[in-house]
């Protein structure tokens, strides 16, 4: 059995889609918990829920991401726990690609392939296709290495217990842990996600990776994402999210995917080459210099200022 977690906030315009793609694909037994706050979207959700009741409302106090996430995780039921968003979509047959490698006992967790519907053909959107397209090169290389990588908050599956377990106690011994590496060191299970965390997956995954168990990439998963179309929308979307990987949580983690140091490293080939036209390849310059901006921004937002989760989690209109 799995339960589809999703979060949603002012999102009455697209949560129905996003029911509809998982609703043609999860199984008979599996459960949606949708966390959301306000009214308009609640009416929305209600409304599916009336007609199927696999789909299931759970009040969301406001308090931010996080917080809604463990409101879910609490109410999840079985094994597994698929994470979504309530402005996103999956494709056909994303769930079965998504579950599949979690039938190896040594994986914790697996990550969805985003996927942008933003026109290539404008500025922001032209970004929006180079940086997701990078992640996915990104992700195939390190899966093929058998190396640490991120999950995407947009779509990914994680064993229920390796993030519920009790504060302190450690995990229950399974049947599963028989076969696990013997070399892989057993860490004591965390506790619920930290409710200030700027990037939740992120945590998330860095959490899978120190109990010892392997992130899988499934490309063959797609979830389909609106990105922002204007630089302010993009600056308040990225500013949060990658502020993320400047916070303890992240920063303190053994494992390292994402920086801006890794970014300049590893990043700047590619994006040089994705480029098919000189007016991209002036956009991919643009984009070097909104990076600089947005690194910049972080690092003064988050650690000179230390600005709470409240101040730097900004509704992203445009991509509604």
């Amino acid at each position: 059995m799995i339960t589809v977690l999703i979060t949603a906030f002012r999102e009455a315009g697209t949560i129905g889609r996003a029911l509809d793609a998982f609703l043609r694909q999860i199984p008979p037994d599996a459960k949606i918990l949708v966390v959301c706050p306000d009214g308009e979207t609640t009416a929305v959700i209600q409304q599916y829920a009336a007609q199927h009741p696999q789909i299931r409302h759970i009040p969301d106090p406001g308090k931010g991401k996080p917080a809604a996430l463990n409101i879910g995780l609490q109410a999840a039921q079985g094994e597994i726990v698929v994470f979504s968003d309530g402005d996103v979509y999956v494709g056909k047959d994303a769930l079965a690609a998504l579950l599949a490698p979690l039938a190896d006992p040594q994986i914790g967790a697996v990550t969805g392939q985003p996927v942008s519907l933003s026109p290539r053909s404008t500025r922001l959107g032209y970004w929006s296709h180079l940086l997701v397209s990078a992640a996915h090169q990104t992700r195939l290389k390190r899966d093929e290495a058998g190396a640490f990588l991120l999950c995407s908050g947009y779509l990914f599956a994680v064993r229920k217990r390796l993030l519920t377990a009790g504060r302190g106690g450690g995990e229950t011994a399974r049947e599963d842990d028989v076969t696990r590496p013997k070399t892989t060191p057993r860490r004591p299970a965390p506790t619920p996600i930290p409710e200030d965390a700027l990037a939740e997956d992120a945590v998330i995954s860095h959490l899978i990776a120190q109990q010892g168990y392997r992130i899988r990439y499934a490309p063959k998963a797609k979830v389909y994402v609106k990105y922002p179309d204007s630089y302010g929308d993009w600056l308040r979307q990225k500013v949060r999210s990658a502020g993320g990987y400047a916070q303890d949580y992240v920063q303190n983690s053994p494992h390292r995917m994402r920086s801006a140091g890794l970014e300049a490293r590893h990043g700047t080939v590619f994006a040089l080459t994705f480029a098919q036209s000189p007016r991209e390849l002036w956009w991919t310059l643009l984009l070097f210099l909104a990076r600089l901006h947005l690194w910049l921004l972080v690092f003064w937002q988050v650690k000179v200022r230390k600005r709470p989760l409240p101040e730097l989690w900004q509704r992203v209109e445009s991509t509604k």
